[in-house]
């Protein structure tokens, strides 16, 4: 039983740290204990689970299925483990966290107010930044990233995932039509925000194959929530993160379009420092907060 729970969190450090050797060491073992466990994972498994060349190493559709199972099952066992070393320990103290500035709005303020009242003496310090910031140097206990992680030495766990979407109002769309092609985005109304490099190039998958499409922005804005009030009014389309427009979607003011054309998905994970020896104010932050975001379903 250890040797296959050594596996599969094995499996996830790879995944996590993006090679053999970064997973190596994050977990304190040698690149040939490593590849021998991956070796011996996709053997009882009966198939490959990732994908591996001198450069590159992605999961294959088995690997991600495996995935979501083994982020759950060692997150589980790592909070009833950390419930028994904590012997039910008061969280208490400080708790600095980051987060990107619109997922932190929406999703953290809720869950970060529902937390401090039911633990009185914990405190909370909400960092909202779009920035990548480097825990260790700006004391950072807990962050949210949205995206593929670097390699890292702090702890991950998957929550969910989000996409890059084009929406625009319904009355835009009866007006002006709905595309079937990125191409046709091409001269057409775009509101576009000029902090995230969206004035250059909209990329998409073609059956598979990278395109790219120059927007000619008729508004261009520095923050998301601006781009999605003005594509609301009937500006023109916008490229945002699907959980940024999902209340509006929900209440049939935004329609998504080009579907099919989409980039991957892009994963979100809780990252923070100490593992399983963190103490009681990180710990019951993130098994609350992993618990809550994986079942919201805007992020699934």
């Amino acid at each position: 039983m250890l040797d296959d729970l050594n596996e599969l969190r094995t499996f996830q450090r790879i995944l996590v740290c993006g090679s053999l050797s970064a997973a190596a060491r994050d977990l304190g073992v040698g690149l040939a204990v490593v590849s021998k466990r991956l070796m011996a994972l996709e053997r009882r498994a009966g198939q490959r689970l990732i994908n591996r060349t001198t450069r590159t190493l992605s999961a294959t559709n088995e690997g991600l299925a495996l995935m979501v199972h083994v982020d759950r099952i060692l997150e589980e066992l790592e909070a009833a483990e950390s419930r028994m070393t904590m012997g039910g320990e008061e969280p208490f103290g400080m708790l600095r966290v980051s987060s990107p500035i619109s997922f932190g709005r929406i999703h953290l303020v809720p869950l970060v107010a529902e937390l401090v009242e039911r633990h009185p003496k914990l405190d909370i310090e909400l960092r909202l930044d779009d920035r990548l910031i480097d825990l260790t140097y700006e004391r950072i206990d807990v962050a949210v990233r949205i995206g593929d992680l670097p390699d890292s030495n702090q702890h991950a766990i998957r929550v969910g995932e989000v996409r890059r979407v084009i929406c625009a109002s319904p009355g835009y769309l009866q007006t002006h039509g709905r595309p079937r092609h990125p191409e046709e985005l091409a001269g057409a109304p775009v509101v576009a925000t000029s902090s995230i490099g969206q004035l250059r190039n909209w990329p998409f998958l073609d059956k598979g194959q990278p395109i790219s499409v120059r927007p000619e922005p008729r508004l261009v804005v520095t923050a998301n929530q601006a781009a999605i009030t003005a594509a609301c009014l009937g500006l023109g389309f916008t490229r945002v993160l699907s959980y940024q427009v999902a209340g509006k979607v929900a209440a049939g003011e935004l329609e998504i379009v080009l579907a099919d054309f989409e980039l991957a998905p892009l994963p979100i994970h809780i990252v923070y420092q100490g593992g399983r020896k963190a103490p009681a104010r990180i710990r019951s932050f993130v098994d609350f907060m992993v618990r809550a975001l994986r079942e919201h379903p805007a992020l699934g």
